[in-house]
């Protein structure tokens, strides 16, 4: 059976996250109930990382074994009209045998919005945290950089038994466009909640609540409660995923 590379976006505001639950609307669950019509035959994907609740993607990456040859044109087209408006189907393709979205992926990036203006926007507000106050970018991006290398994440994750919280974070930064404040990070993977609670800390560095310095400490302490506050889920995107060439 051929390995099936597929890349997906999705607008999670309706979605109880990206796996599948018992009773539960999510994007996994749609997309193999409908790989399900299109190839008379269960579908089991896999995914690159699993979004949680209210999280959106522009570069979420699927692998799946199906049986026989396909027409991946047909498969596009088929998928497309079953899951718009919410989810689309971007590219799919036939990948090598050994190909895995989750353990073949080399990295994943991330972006958090931030509507940094004296009122919100109601066209923005499903893909962005309002955050009124002035935000000192400069305090923000020394926050950031204490976040680039290895470090045990503990204390910005939620912990599950036996699971590392060591992660190696590849980029970390902020930049600003007119109103929108936006966080770039790319890491080998990410631990439970770690993006969110990572900005959640930031934006109070911004606010000049605390200092960029902190996030020192934080780290060091593995503490989740010195981290603070968890920032809203419909911020973050799963923005690429990397893989080899």
């Amino acid at each position: 059976m051929p390995v099936v590379r597929m890349e997906l976006a999705y607008d999670g505001t309706d979605f109880h996250g990206f796996a599948r639950q018992p009773g539960l609307r999510t994007v996994q669950g749609a997309l193999e109930e409908a790989l399900h019509h299109v190839v008379h035959v269960p579908v089991t994907t896999t995914a690159a990382g699993r979004t949680d609740a209210g999280v959106h993607a522009r570069g979420q990456v699927v692998s799946f074994l199906i049986p026989g040859g396909f027409d991946q044109e047909r498969l596009l087209r088929s998928l497309n009209g079953m899951l718009a408006p919410r989810i689309a189907v971007k590219d799919v393709s036939e990948a090598p045998d050994e190909f895995d979205a989750r353990f073949s992926a080399h990295w994943r990036a991330y972006r958090y919005h931030i509507l940094n203006s004296s009122f919100g926007d109601p066209l923005r507000r499903a893909f962005s945290w309002h955050v009124p106050e002035p935000l000192d970018m400069e305090a923000m991006n020394s926050a950031a950089a204490h976040l680039i290398g290895e470090h045990d994440f503990a204390a910005f994750c939620r912990k599950k038994a036996g699971n590392s919280t060591v992660r190696r974070v590849l980029e970390s930064r902020w930049h600003r466009s007119d109103d929108l404040v936006v966080f770039s990070v790319r890491a080998s993977s990410f631990c439970h909640q770690m993006v969110r609670s990572l900005v959640g800390l930031m934006a109070d560095v911004g606010r000049g609540r605390r200092a960029p310095e902190e996030t020192v400490s934080v780290l060091a302490g593995g503490d989740r409660q010195r981290a603070g506050q968890l920032a809203p889920p419909h911020g973050l995107i799963l923005w690429e995923v990397g893989y080899e060439s």
